[in-house]
């Protein structure tokens, strides 16, 4: 029923900023990812390695092309939920460019992604838990209590609380 109800909801307001927004952050999802993956690498070698030594941890940080991206994905979702937070409201603006609203949300969510991984690169704890849930993934626990500890430590950074309420989240500030 509440999924009926949810969509629903949506067809009532096709063009509220805020659908038009989850639209773009889902279709820019894979590629987003591989974005944050060469981010992070780009954070550890400045962190960890800037004389680029080719030590194994290293080697296996630049040649890892696949790992599992499902706790990617929810760390890109906890980022996608945090800029429609931040961005609320749902008024669309007038466009005179040319571009769809959808264009422009695709390539301003692109370029606020990139910022925040960039800025979140600089905390040792992010790279570390980012890179132990993907590129040096091990064990499933390991990566449960990384990503655990990875969006803890972006919810801080952030200033945001997620509360839980009658099954529902919501983020608060402070």
């Amino acid at each position: 029923m509440r999924s009926n109800e949810a969509k629903m909801i949506q067809k009532l307001f096709p063009l509220d900023k805020n659908y038009i927004l989850r639209q773009a952050q889902s279709e820019l999802e894979e590629e987003l990812i591989d974005r944050m993956v060469f981010e992070l690498k780009r954070s550890y070698t400045l962190l960890y390695n800037p004389l680029r030594l080719m030590d194994q941890t290293f080697i296996q940080i630049l040649d890892t092309f696949t790992f599992p991206r499902e706790r990617a994905k929810l760390i890109y979702r906890q980022l996608c939920g945090i800029y429609r937070y931040k961005h609320g409201d749902n008024q669309l603006e007038m466009l005179f460019d040319g571009r769809t609203h959808l264009d422009k949300f695709k390539e301003d969510w692109s370029a606020a992604l990139v910022s925040y991984v960039q800025e979140l690169g600089i905390y040792e704890q992010y790279v570390k838990t980012m890179l132990r849930m993907t590129l040096l993934f091990d064990t499933e626990s390991r990566a449960e209590w990384a990503e655990n500890h990875c969006k803890a430590f972006i919810n801080q950074y952030f200033e945001l609380k997620v509360v839980k309420r009658h099954g529902e989240l919501k983020l608060k500030v402070g």
